[in-house]
């Protein structure tokens, strides 16, 4: 429920007063003496509902030009008359919130902190962040989130869009821009300190950890959390539930991967800093398409008679840039996605492989250990380098038979021809040390090999 106090301009005190008793709304009317222009102040509570209409039609009366008007919640409210606007502004029987326009411009507005708040908060946020992802531990990086104020930029554009605010929507835009370079920058500063002052070693494959390997080489399930994102941000904005906890959702879909840009960079690692840096972009595009069509389809657009086409106009041209650019960078995802896919299937096909040649009766004494399949390190859209298969007995003799064997089975499946290696591990125990041989024999094209 809302409570709205009207100063209303000199010469239209009738004209407002005739639309409250139309609307049947309860009201109190005082005159107001304050020689600023103003005739009457008018105080009356509202259906949450009802706000966005009555003062649509007032607009159209021509007097919320003038007009001076405050909304406030009202807690509770006794009396008959409400009760009856109350029934009348449910629809099929729910008496749900929904936040008018008006009040939904500036709740999104009041979500964007002052630049310099927004800044220092950001790099916070990418120094956890990338501390979090070089040390490989989720908590880390769940807290950089939990600090990132990103929820306001990403909704206050697109309600600036849907309600013709073109000064939030540029103020909405321009945070999310210099927010992911904020990240990117301190992220490469953090992360070159780190290599080079040795709490990182240099020369090695980065992203082995677990934290950055899921975002420097994407898949389509990425978009599903910025695409949520968007619409669960909209929906914390219209319908009042929490913001802070959607917050954290949007920003598990720009702080993390901003900061593997910039941990990636620093390693010399440009392709998969690549990868990174198409995920930040698609979530971005995500985040502003998802908001911008829940508000669109909640009716969030002005109503007067001369505002809806250029305001509908620039939403649909939005709307637009966002679709084509994220079908064009989501190339890559797909991509990534059908590597995946592949690596699944051929994973699976090896282990039945490596399964039914140990049981055939030459090889017995020999158990599997493991079945991987390796990537190379293109970054971001890798492909499979080999199937390594490791397997533990007490004849490594067998191995070259059992290579061949298993890399025939892999292509007569699959229908293609794989690097096949099998590495024997034996273990043994001498005087309180241990000691583990291996041999390693891999078969390509039907050639085998002992590194």
């Amino acid at each position: 429920m809302r409570y709205l106090e009207i100063a209303i301009p000199e010469g239209r005190r009738q004209a407002v007063l005739d639309i409250l008793e139309d609307e049947g709304i309860d009201y109190v009317v005082g005159d107001e003496t304050s020689g600023r222009g103003y005739a009457a102040v008018v105080r009356f509570p509202l259906p949450t509902r009802a706000v966005e209409p009555l003062l649509d039609r007032l607009t159209r009366a021509g007097v919320d030009n003038e007009a001076r008007v405050v909304v406030i919640n009202a807690e509770t409210v006794i009396s008959r008359s409400f009760d009856a606007l109350l029934d009348q502004y449910s629809h099929g029987g729910t008496k749900g919130e929904r936040t008018s326009r008006q009040v939904l411009r500036t709740r999104a507005d009041e979500l964007t902190p002052s630049f310099s708040i927004y800044v220092v908060m950001l790099l916070i946020s990418a120094v956890v962040a990338t501390a979090g992802l070089l040390a490989d531990s989720p908590a880390v990086v769940v807290g950089s989130m939990v600090i990132a104020p990103l929820i306001g930029p990403a909704l206050a554009a697109n309600v600036g869009i849907v309600t013709g605010d073109s000064e939030l929507t540029s103020t909405g835009f321009r945070y999310q821009v210099v927010g992911v370079a904020i990240v990117v920058a301190a992220s490469v500063g953090l992360a070159t300190l780190a290599r080079f002052a040795g709490l990182e070693p240099a020369g090695v494959d980065i992203v082995v950890v677990a934290e950055l390997q899921e975002r420097v080489s994407p898949n389509l399930l990425s978009l599903a959390v910025a695409l949520g994102a968007g619409v669960a941000g909209i929906l914390s904005l219209t319908r009042g539930f929490s913001e802070a906890i959607v917050g954290v959702m949007i920003a598990a879909a720009l702080i993390p991967p901003a900061a593997a840009v910039g941990i990636t960079v620093a390693w010399g690692m440009y392709g998969a800093a690549l990868g990174a840096a198409v995920l930040v972009t698609v979530n971005v595009l995500s985040i502003n398409l998802a908001a911008l069509t829940t508000l669109w389809i909640a009716g969030y657009r002005p109503q007067g008679l001369f505002e809806v086409s250029p305001t509908r106009r620039p939403t649909y041209t939005y709307a637009a840039v966002f679709g084509v650019a994220l079908l064009v960078l989501a190339a890559p995802l797909v991509s990534v996605t059908l590597v995946d896919f592949h690596t699944t299937e051929l994973r699976s096909s090896a282990t039945d492989e490596v399964d039914a040649a140990l049981e055939q009766p030459r090889f017995d004494g020999l158990e599997a250990e493991s079945v991987e399949v390796t990537l190379d390190d293109d970054y971001p859209v890798r492909s499979v380098d080999q199937v390594v298969v490791t397997v533990s007995g007490d004849d490594p003799g067998q191995l070259p038979a059992l290579t061949e064997r298993i890399q025939e089975g892999i292509t007569a499946h699959t229908g293609e021809s794989v690097v096949v290696e099998v590495r024997f591990v034996v273990s043994e125990q001498r005087g309180g040390t241990s000691n583990d041989q291996t041999d390693v024999f891999s078969r390509v094209d039907g050639r085998l090999s002992t590194p």
